[in-house]
């Protein structure tokens, strides 16, 4: 690997008509920056509700004596 410089590098931003000043110039970069940085959020949404597996998963099933018994029984686990 070599760090030798191809050439020029292609320019981000371009002037297409008109004649502004540094300032204005300085005043659109800072611009343009911002609006880059506020587009990447700073850390990730937390989940979906509609992803979690765990309302589906099955319950454990009661154990004990009389268990048989309350297992069938709506509302008791």
């Amino acid at each position: 690997m070599s760090d030798v410089d191809d050439g020029p590098a292609r320019p981000l931003l371009r002037v297409v008509r008109g004649n502004p000043t540094p300032e204005e110039l300085a005043a659109l970069i800072a611009v343009v920056s911002a609006r880059g940085a506020a587009a990447e959020p700073a850390e990730p949404a937390p989940p979906s509700p509609w992803r979690s597996r765990g309302p589906g998963l099955r319950r454990p099933l009661p154990h004990g004596p009389g268990a048989w018994r309350t297992s069938g029984l709506p509302g008791t686990h």
